[in-house]
C-alpha cells in the first residue's frame, strides 16, 4: 500500500508533496513511517517531475535497491539518507522518469552505429565519396549496408547503381534510405539477388527502372525482400556487439526502456544478453503479427518475461511511407497523380492475424502510415473489438502520421494507442507538403487533436530510422520547427502540444502502451527506479532552447548506466 501524510492533490505541477513513501515491502518503514534501513541512493535539491498526477513535483527521491521508496520535499526524505546512502546533491537540475522510446529497431540500430553513414551527406557526390571511403577499409566481397541517406538533400533525385558501382566493384552494396522503405543496390548486390531486366515487381513492392527498363537499383517496400533475403546474417558476436552499442547509445539520451519492433532472432539476442545479466536497457520486443501462434504457444509454456525483457506484442503492416511513395492515401499524390501508395498486405490477410493474435490475448501494433492505411487498420481494429468482444487490449497504430480529419475521433472511440516519432515531424516538413497538398498536411503528425480526441499518444524515435534522442523529440512535438529553419513559429503549428504532454507521452503513456504502467513510467514508491537527470528544466525554458539541454545521468533499476563527465556530480554521505 501506499501511505500519504500531509498531502492534497492538486491540479498545480508546482506543488510539492511533503513525502510519499512505500510500505508494500517488509521491513521498509518503522510503524512509525522512519525508515529501518537506509536508502542504497539519494537524490535531493531537485526538480523532480514525477508523471504522477497526484504528485506532479517533488524535490528529493529515495530508492533502495532497484526501486523508488519514497518521494517528496528535501526534508521529508532526508531520513532515508544515512551513511550507506549515495547521495546526490542535484542544486536545482531536472529529474524525471526514464525516458520510453515507444518504437525502435534496436539491433538494426546497433549494427548502423559501424556501418557508413549517409543521412547528412547533402550532395551527390558525397553520398558516392562516403560509399567509397567505407569500401576501402573492408575486406573485399563483404556486404555494405546501412548508410539511410536522404535524398531530399541533393534536391530530390533518386541515387542510382551507376553512382557507385565504379566505387564498389569488389562489394555487393545495401544502402538504406532513412525511412527504411526503400533501398539502393548495386551491380553486384542486383546479381546475387538475381534481379533482371525480366525480373517483375512483386506485390506491395516496386523495381525502379530506367528509360530502357534496366534495374536502377531502387527497390521499395516488399520488392526489397529479393535482395534482403541472400544477405548474409549477422553473427551472433556481431549482434550481441550491436546490442551492446545499442545500450550505450540510448543510455546517452536518458532512455531505459524501448519497445522493439523485430524478429524472433532479436529476441534471441535479447535472451542470451538477459541470461548473462547483460541488458542495462529494458525491452518490450515485439514479433511479426503473421507468428502470433507462435507467441501464443511461447507465452503460454514460458510466460511474458519480467522487467527487463517481456514480450506479447505483434508487429504488422499495412503500408509503406511517405518518402517512398509509398504510403496509401485516399487521394493520389500531390506529386503523382496517378499514385496512391500501395498496401503490403492484404485486408484479408491482417484481418485474420489480427483475429486470432487478439483472441489470444496478445497486443496488436500495426505500421500505417497514409490516411488509407490508417482507416482500413481502425476498420479491421473495429471490426475485430466487436468480434471478439469488450476488454483491456490497448491496440496500437504506429507512426499514424497522416490520418483523414474524419478518422482522428475513432482513435479515441475505439481506444487505439497512436505511437507516434515526433522527429520524423520536423524531418519531413521539410518536403511533405509537395507530395501531399497544403490540405492533407494539417493532419499530418496531429498530436494536439489526438490528444483533444481523448488518446494517449505514446513517443517514440523510429530508430535507425531517427536518432533515438528524446529530448529532440520533445523539442519537435512542442516547437514543429523544421530542420530546415524555415518554419520558425513551426510546421502545422496548431498541432504543437506542451512540454508537459511530450514528457507523458515518452514516460507514462509509453508506459501503458506496453502493459508496464505499475512498475515504471513514473516517480512513485514502488515503481522501478528509472530515472534521468537533465541539467535544466524543459517546463522552464524557451521551448526553442530544449534541444540544448544535456543528459547528465541515466539511471536504471537504481544503478546508474550513464553519467556525463563534464556533469557536477559530486556524491556526499
Amino acid at each position: 500500500m501506499i501511505r500519504q501524510r500531509s498531502f492534497v492533490p492538486s491540479a498545480w505541477f508546482g506543488c510539492i508533496v511533503p513525502v510519499i513513501w512505500c510500505s508494500s515491502f517488509p521491513g521498509l518503514a518503522t510503524a512509525a513511517g522512519k525508515p529501518d534501513k537506509d536508502a542504497s541512493y539519494a537524490i535531493t535539491g531537485a526538480r523532480i517531475w514525477t508523471g504522477n498526477p497526484f504528485q506532479p513535483r517533488a524535490e528529493a527521491i529515495a530508492i533502495r535497491d532497484d526501486r523508488i521508496v519514497a518521494v517528496g520535499s528535501d526534508e521529508a526524505v532526508r531520513p532515508w539518507i544515512g551513511p550507506n546512502t549515495d547521495h546526490l546533491a542535484a542544486s536545482g537540475r531536472f529529474v524525471a522518469p526514464g525516458f520510453i522510446d515507444a518504437h525502435i529497431h534496436f539491433i538494426e540500430g546497433g549494427l548502423r552505429l559501424a556501418s557508413v553513414q549517409l543521412r547528412d551527406a547533402k550532395t551527390r557526390d558525397d553520398f558516392v565519396q562516403r560509399i567509397r571511403d567505407f569500401a576501402s577499409t573492408v575486406e573485399p566481397g563483404t556486404w555494405i549496408t546501412g548508410g539511410d541517406w536522404d535524398h531530399t538533400l541533393w534536391g530530390g533525385e533518386l541515387p542510382s547503381r551507376d553512382w557507385i558501382d565504379f566505387a564498389t566493384a569488389n562489394h555487393p552494396v545495401w544502402m538504406n534510405r532513412l525511412d527504411g522503405h526503400m533501398a539502393l543496390a548495386n551491380s553486384a548486390a542486383l546479381s546475387k539477388a538475381g534481379i533482371s531486366q525480366e525480373t517483375e515487381s512483386p506485390a506491395g513492392g516496386t523495381i525502379v527502372r530506367d528509360a530502357e527498363g534496366l534495374p536502377t537499383g531502387i527497390l521499395k517496400d516488399n520488392a526489397m525482400a529479393l535482395v534482403e533475403r541472400v544477405i548474409p546474417n549477422p553473427t551472433s558476436q556481431q549482434n550481441d556487439r550491436a546490442l551492446r552499442a545499442a545500450m550505450e547509445y540510448v543510455a546517452a539520451q536518458g532512455v531505459t526502456s524501448v519497445h522493439h519492433m523485430g524478429t524472433w532472432a532479436d529476441l534471441e539476442v535479447f535472451e542470451r544478453a538477459h541470461r548473462e545479466g547483460a541488458l542495462t536497457t529494458r525491452i518490450y520486443a515485439a514479433v511479426p503479427l503473421a507468428t502470433w501462434q507462435r507467441l501464443k504457444d511461447r507465452i503460454d509454456s514460458d510466460g511474458r518475461g519480467d522487467a527487463w525483457l517481456r514480450i506479447g506484442g505483434l508487429k504488422g503492416f499495412v503500408d509503406g511511407s511517405l518518402g517512398s511513395h509509398t504510403a496509401a492515401f485516399l487521394e493520389p499524390y500531390t506529386d503523382a497523380p496517378r499514385d496512391r501508395g500501395l498496401l503490403v498486405n492484404s485486408r484479408e490477410d491482417l484481418y485474420e492475424q489480427i483475429l486470432g493474435g487478439d483472441r489470444a490475448g496478445l497486443q496488436v501494433i500495426v505500421h500505417a502510415i497514409g490516411d488509407r492505411a490508417i482507416r482500413m487498420q481502425l476498420d479491421i481494429f473495429e471490426q475485430v473489438i466487436t468480434e471478439n468482444g469488450a476488454r483491456d487490449r490497448r491496440f496500437r497504430i504506429e507512426h499514424a502520421q497522416h490520418i483523414a480529419p474524419t478518422d482522428i475521433p475513432r482513435f479515441g472511440e475505439l481506444d487505439i494507442i497512436p505511437s507516434m516519432q515526433p522527429y520524423h515531424c520536423i524531418d519531413d516538413g521539410r518536403w511533405a507538403e509537395p507530395l501531399i497538398g497544403a490540405e492533407r498536411v494539417k493532419t499530418t503528425y496531429a498530436f494536439r487533436s489526438l490528444i483533444e480526441a481523448g488518446c494517449r499518444p505514446a513517443f517514440g524515435s523510429d530508430w535507425y530510422v531517427a536518432p533515438a534522442t528524446p529530448l529532440d523529440g520533445i523539442y519537435a512535438a512542442v516547437t514543429r520547427r523544421t530542420l530546415d529553419g524555415k518554419n520558425p513559429n513551426g510546421w502545422v503549428p496548431e498541432q504543437k502540444i506542451s512540454v508537459e504532454a511530450a514528457l507523458q507521452a515518452y514516460t507514462a503513456n509509453a508506459a501503458y502502451a506496453s502493459n508496464e504502467e505499475d512498475i515504471k513510467g513514473t516517480l512513485q514508491p514502488g515503481k522501478l527506479a528509472d530515472l534521468v537527470l537533465l541539467d535544466r528544466d524543459p517546463t522552464e525554458i524557451m521551448p526553442n532552447d530544449i534541444r540544448h539541454i544535456r543528459i547528465d545521468m541515466t539511471m536504471v533499476g537504481g544503478k546508474i548506466v550513464y553519467e556525463r563527465k563534464e556533469a557536477s556530480n559530486a556524491c556526499s554521505n
